[in-house]
């Protein structure tokens, strides 16, 4: 069929066609949300998951959604690059500017202004990256101290005022929480709670890898107590199935239940695999019912789809000794692992691979289990590895 027509779109935080499986999460933020904006506490949100489950496309959902209610949202990647300082200044400008257009909240939204002038202000010379345009002067003594943690906290509480006064929330999505430095992170942390403990209307979705857990509660001692977690996996059996009849139906095919249960046992339900087995079996089925040999006649061209585009790009940054120890890893199975064990395996004293597993948790590729095991951040990696690199032998001759 012609691929032009196809309603699946496997990329990275490209929008599904259908986004099931998460209207339970999506109801409790709405719901957080509306508590935030009347006065009421609500947690902050965090969506972790593995690479591939749909952690930046939700996210985005959910800010589109609060939108929708006339929230006031700021939208940030946490940068690899580029400072929280520089990033949120911006943001928050365009934020105080829509406020300040609200007559109960014009004054507060000013006042925020000149609190973003005093922060630009004061961190210019250590954070050289923040650009932003200044509407006011700054107001002396405010925001202005050139410490992170004072002046974030007062700027983010001068916004959470205006929004007070606006009658409205101010919400901040982060996405990539877990590569945002640990210092910005705590500042970010101190702000949001000075929020709570005024009662201002501000709240935080983030998203990342496993890992931001741990990152947050190092972060602060009360953060623990400042979150709701959501879990983010493969899709349940059901979730699963529509994401890939629903569009097709809405597009005219149908998807034999053949067809989808092959689908859901060959992704194993990750929405990025669900897309790209979808894309090819809509290509390689001539006409509708998109039926069960379809989906088996593109099993080997999806296989290779996810080497080239999913898992390959993470591969190549690798050093020979990270590949070697993850390989040992894939060795072992899906895991995850102990630490001792995968050192016996490879074959070195644990002490003196530590370093390079340390490396792979900060690099994202690897993350430690609740009870301190090590499991691959990517699904199914172990499967690439064994694919690229047959035998843990041809590692040694690498």
């Amino acid at each position: 069929m012609d691929g032009i027509l196809s309603p699946f779109n496997p990329g990275a935080g490209a929008p599904p066609p259908a986004l099931t499986g998460r209207d339970d999460i999506r109801e409790e933020v709405r719901i957080c949300i509306e508590r935030v904006r009347s006065g009421r506490h609500s947690n902050c949100q965090l969506l972790v998951g593995l690479r591939g489950v749909g952690k930046t496309v939700l996210l985005e959902r959910l800010l589109f959604d609060a939108e929708q209610r006339d929230v006031i949202t700021v939208h940030l990647e946490a940068p690899e690059v580029k400072s929280l300082p520089g990033s949120i200044a911006p943001a928050l400008r365009v934020a105080l500017l829509r406020m300040s257009r609200t007559q109960t909240a014009r004054d507060a939204a000013i006042r925020g202004l000149k609190a973003l002038a005093g922060f630009v202000t004061g961190l210019k010379v250590r954070y050289g990256d923040i650009e932003v345009g200044l509407d006011y002067p700054p107001e002396p003594g405010l925001a202005d101290s050139g410490d992170l943690e004072l002046d974030l906290c007062a700027l983010v509480v001068e916004a959470g005022r205006a929004a007070k006064s606006a009658g409205t929330a101010l919400v901040m999505f982060i996405d990539e929480l877990q590569g945002m430095p640990q210092e910005q992170l705590s500042s970010l942390l101190y702000a949001l709670h000075r929020c709570n403990q005024y009662q201002l209307p501000v709240m935080f979705v983030g998203a990342g890898l496993p890992p931001v857990i741990k990152k947050i509660g190092d972060a602060k001692s009360y953060a623990e107590r400042m979150f709701e977690i959501h879990d983010l996996g493969a899709l349940s059996n059901d979730a699963a199935r529509n994401a890939i009849s629903i569009p097709a139906e809405e597009a005219g095919v149908v998807i034999a239940v053949e067809a989808l249960d092959e689908i859901v046992a060959q992704t194993g339900a990750y929405p990025y695999f669900l897309q790209q087995w979808g894309k090819l079996a809509w290509r390689a089925s001539r006409e509708s019912p998109i039926t069960a040999e379809d989906v088996r006649q593109v099993s080997g061209p999806a296989v290779d789809a996810l080497d080239r585009n999913f898992y390959r790009l993470r591969f190549q940054r690798l050093t020979f000794l990270e590949r070697r120890y993850l390989r040992t890893m894939a060795e072992l199975g899906e895991g995850p692992h102990d630490a001792q064990v995968i050192a016996a395996n490879y074959g070195r004293p644990h002490e003196e691979l530590e370093p390079v597993r340390e490396q792979l948790v900060a690099n994202g590729m690897l993350h430690e289990s609740l009870i301190g095991e090590t499991a691959f951040s990517v699904p199914r990696f172990h499967e690439f590895l064994k694919r690229i690199m047959p035998t843990p032998m041809r590692v040694e001759a690498a």
